[in-house]
């Protein structure tokens, strides 16, 4: 297996309109041995795009997520966990593969051929030897089920390779849609080994409540030209991918902040209520738990909405929680790592070993890391958003972060232990620490073939 991983810590979580530096409410790590657990049942459960800064288990003031909060509080919260890109379709394909979005191909939606022909991607056809985690455990004796959110998750993409059942059947659909059918599957095979993707867009722009918002943390007068629609976020998304950057108030930053507020929780009491009836079947004290997201989503902190477009933090920065039965507490881990590592840390945990896949995997195993004994490591992430962006980024191990527009050759530097929230652009300043992280940058991409 190739031990690409990565980490920084970042000591400061950032949150919009709260204070930087929250109390950490999960106690803190202590050295030993991280349960396996054979033969267990798998929920992996995704959903985009999500914030780690507004969830409360990572410090955010308002009470957004008390059953992510349960799940924290009994597993392993990475503080910090990075994903390696910023928008679903490459990120999510990621998560399913081990492997960087140039690695899998995946970057678009649409490929263009040799011949200039446009056609949709496709994973056996763009890279017919990577196999999918969904594969994994299918030919390990685990039934498989996978429901999403539909849009960037069909299975003309290559999503549903490995799934024994895949619905996709509605674009920007939210865990109300999605985890019934679940539930329904489950139930069906409660007796069997069960691999599980729970996946929505809850907290997506194109996502609004079935009865709409009831504004529940709009705790002002807003006065503003913004109600929140999809039709809305579309527009704005489209002005700033066009345009570099939108011009929004700092009262719209709130509401719309709000609003992404809503749906989080929104989508945690959904969560709530897939977990309950989960509990009822029996099934919970053997199933490994994941939680997590494939990216961020930016609100204005660089002057746009929505995600793809850079690599920021607000749009790297994911949570990722893994409830281990057998776990006796829950306690909090502050290395960075990175969502790719997912893969072959749950193969460790559940006793899966073979040979076809982790030799393709690219991430690293993070047990150690649970057990006291990890040790920090680079983080890459990259984003092909739409043909429209080119961007590469690196934060290191010390602290330091450069993002290269590969098309137009500029580069952003940032020192994150002193400026969290990339403000301070020090590309000018720190012409040798640029340089070299440019150089490390691009090493790396081509030592794992990555473009």
């Amino acid at each position: 297996m190739l031990l690409l991983g990565v980490f920084a810590l970042i000591p400061v979580l950032i949150i919009i309109g709260v204070k930087a530096v929250q109390k950490a409410r999960i106690p803190k790590q202590e050295t030993k041995a991280v349960p396996r657990c054979e033969g267990c049942n798998v929920l992996f459960i995704s959903i985009d795009p999500l914030r780690a800064r507004n969830i409360h288990a990572y410090g955010y003031k308002r009470p957004t997520t008390p059953i992510i909060d349960s799940l924290a509080a009994k597993g392993i919260l990475f503080k910090n966990a990075i994903s390696v890109s910023s928008w679903t379709l490459p990120a999510t394909m990621s998560l399913f593969t081990g492997v960087y979005p140039s690695m899998h191909k995946i970057t678009n939606k649409i490929t263009i051929t040799p011949d200039g022909k446009e056609e949709i991607s496709n994973l056996k056809k763009l890279s017919p030897t990577i196999r999918t985690i969904a594969e994994n455990f299918k030919s390990n004796g685990y039934i498989t089920g996978g429901f999403t959110g539909g849009a960037a998750l069909h299975r003309q993409v290559g999503f549903s390779q490995g799934f024994d059942e895949y619905v996709d059947d509605q674009d920007f659909a939210g865990l109300p849609y999605s985890s019934p059918k679940a539930l329904d599957w489950i139930r069906k095979h409660k007796n069997e080994k069960l691999f599980v993707l729970l996946h929505g867009f809850d907290t997506h722009g194109q996502y609004v409540p079935e009865n709409g918002y009831d504004k529940r943390f709009v705790d002002f007068e807003y006065k503003g030209k913004l109600s929140g629609s999809k039709e809305e976020q579309l527009t704005l998304r489209e002005e700033g991918l066009k345009m570099g950057k939108i011009n929004l108030t700092s009262e719209d930053v709130r509401f719309l902040t709000a609003l992404y507020d809503e749906k989080l929780q929104r989508m945690d009491e959904s969560l709530g209520k897939f977990l309950k009836e989960y509990e009822t079947l029996g099934l919970l004290n053997r199933t490994v738990i994941v939680f997590t997201s494939s990216h961020g989503e930016e609100l204005y902190e660089h002057g746009r909405i929505d995600h793809g477009h850079s690599l920021y933090e607000e749009l790297i920065q994911v949570p990722l929680i893994f409830v281990i039965p057998g776990l006796d507490k829950g306690f909090q881990i502050a290395q960075q790592v990175s969502n790719i590592d997912i893969i072959s840390t749950l193969l460790n945990i559940v006793s899966i070993k073979e040979e076809e896949i982790t030799i393709q995997l690219q991430g690293r195993d993070l047990i150690s890391l649970m057990e006291g004994n990890g040790e920090s490591q680079d983080a890459f992430s990259e984003t092909e958003y739409r043909y429209a962006v080119f961007k590469k980024s690196l934060r290191t191990k010390d602290g330091w972060k450069i993002i290269r527009d590969s098309e137009k050759k500029v580069n952003e530097l940032y020192n994150l232990a002193l400026d969290p929230v990339e403000k301070d652009e020090l590309s000018d300043k720190k012409m040798e620490e640029k340089e070299s992280l440019r150089k490390k940058m691009e090493e790396f991409s081509e030592y794992n073939s990555i473009r």
